[in-house]
């Protein structure tokens, strides 16, 4: 095993069963392996990791042949963050089109048979739900990742997803504590800062957290935001007062807390990851998350060196370290028990879903329910095949810009000949009128009330054509306006897809 120079063999591997490291590849490299037999204890996965269901079940295979007991993390949320899905799109809608419908019996199901689908794949940790309220309707990072802008029903939804996911025997992980919903800044690429007072807090933000302790959610992972009226000196990540005075002393809570990314702005750029790290862990986190872009060995090496260095000169007290290292271990072996087939919870078929659960399509009948269609008058679904005109934001650094979204990869199916176009920017309207020439036009948007340009767009084009078809695929706040609107609550692939049922008249408005 590698050591420090004076180093004890348990204060290293404690330092490495900390971490959640990512890494590049459809496989795992040598050092990654290496790392597992020297006390690493979890990896998390991301997009680039993932090709197939049968690849991330051998890349599993291959990471249990050296940890039996690793947990395996992904950052699956379904919607519009998607990693098992990433190329295609998810086949399950967000939780904002969950809290459209609010059905927590239906959030309960998508929720296990969303975790189905991972346990079958090996993965048994997953970084889901986001507990947030989304009370900024400008919030650009979070949206409708959110259940919605009520604290009540973001609270129902949120036990109802951490019920259903470790039902399937993959452990949940409620964030981002004590909740990411009134920013309008991305703790990507800095530092947001809430500004409002604790009572606030206490009956809006930590409502939904109360229920995710309440229902058992065996993580936490914590936000890189700032929160005077809790902490004015240090964000949630990095606060004691936060992660164990509130989290863990007040709310109760006795599970593993887990930090954002290491390397997003909010922290590195303020911290460093090195001492960000310390000042986690001494603060109460249990886990570092890492690697969506340092994906090294090096990070592993750098991280695991400063947490033995901070416990040697005596900033981080052992015992933490140790206690963190343990509830890492504790989950391990939760993992264990409540795999497929142990405590009860349901083994997986060869489809990835339980003998005498829902059918597969639990996805795309949630998202058919979640859609809300506003008609000017009769509805006349296009005669021939239309032109889809994408009114393309920048994406979310959570979502990621390879994941399709939209209608384009369903209308088609159902109007063979369709067309789609991308348009961005303040003559994104006029360019698309010229572009669709005389077909029918369907515009789909992400957001146009964050979006003037959209809005712009979208006057253009039903000034000119009063029958074009709106179709909004994040959050519905600016008013429904065109022949037909149709707002899905999300851009999975299912949400694209019950849409498109809609304007190709499959299914009546």
């Amino acid at each position: 095993m590698t050591t420090l120079a004076g180093g004890s063999d348990t204060l290293t591997r404690d330092a490495l069963t900390v971490l959640q490291p990512g890494f590049a590849g459809t496989t795992a490299p040598d050092w990654l392996l290496r790392r597992l037999g020297e006390g690493l204890a979890s990896v998390g996965l991301f997009g680039r990791n993932v090709a197939s269901p049968e690849q991330l079940a051998a890349l599993t295979a291959q990471l249990r042949a050296e940890r039996e007991d690793v947990l395996v993390a992904v950052d699956e949320e379904g919607g519009d963050v998607t990693r098992l899905e990433v190329r295609t799109g998810s086949s399950f809608p967000g939780n904002h089109a969950l809290g459209a419908v609010d059905d927590v019996a239906l959030t309960r199901e998508v929720a296990r048979e969303l975790g189905r689908r991972l346990a079958a794949c090996g993965v048994n940790f997953d970084w889901a739900p986001v507990a947030d309220v989304n009370s900024d309707p400008a919030n650009p990072v979070i949206g409708v990742r959110s259940f919605g802008a009520d604290p009540d029903l973001a609270a129902r939804h949120t036990a109802a997803y951490v019920t259903g996911l470790q039902s399937a025997g993959v452990a949940a992980c409620t964030k981002h504590f004590p909740g990411h919903g009134d920013t309008a800044v991305d703790s990507h690429l800095a530092m947001p800062r809430i500004d409002v007072p604790a009572e606030v807090l206490d009956s809006r933000d930590l409502v939904p957290f109360r229920a995710a302790v309440a229902a058992g959610t065996r993580a936490v992972m914590s936000a890189h935001i700032l929160v005077p009226a809790l902490d004015p000196d240090r964000p949630a990540t990095l606060s004691r007062r936060i992660l164990t005075e509130l989290l863990r002393g007040e709310l109760g809570y006795d599970g593993l807390i887990v930090t954002d990314g290491m390397e997003m702005r909010a922290v590195a750029a303020a911290y460093g990851i090195e001492r960000g790290s310390v000042l986690a862990v001494a603060a109460g986190a249990d886990a570092i998350c890492v690697g969506g872009g340092l994906d090294d060995d090096g990070t592993v090496r750098r991280l695991r060196d400063a947490l033995v260095s901070a416990v040697r000169s005596g900033e981080l007290p052992e015992e933490r370290l140790a206690d963190a290292a343990e509830r890492v271990r504790r989950l391990a072996r939760w993992t264990a028990q409540a795999a497929p087939g142990g405590d009860g919870a349901a083994a997986p078929d060869a489809n990835g879903s339980a003998a005498g659960a829902s059918p597969d399509d639990i996805g795309l009948v949630a998202a058919r329910r979640a859609l809300t269609v506003t008609r000017s008058g009769p509805y006349e679904p296009p005669a021939s095949a239309p032109y889809v005109a994408a009114f393309t934001p920048v994406a979310n650094i959570a979502v990621g810009d390879e994941t399709p979204w939209g209608v384009a990869a369903e209308l088609p199916r159902l109007l063979p000949g369709t067309v789609t176009g991308s348009f961005t920017g303040a003559d994104a309207g006029p360019v698309a009128l010229t572009a669709a020439g005389g077909r029918r036009i369907v515009a789909v948007v992400r957001d146009e009330h964050r979006h003037p340009w959209m809005t712009a767009a979208l006057d253009a084009l039903l000034a000119a054509r009063p029958d074009t078809i709106v179709v909004e695929m994040g959050i519905p706040e600016a008013p429904p306006r065109g022949a037909l609107h149709i707002a899905t609550h999300g851009a999975a692939r299912v949400c694209g897809r019950a849409a498109a049922e809609i304007v190709a008249g499959v299914r009546r408005p």
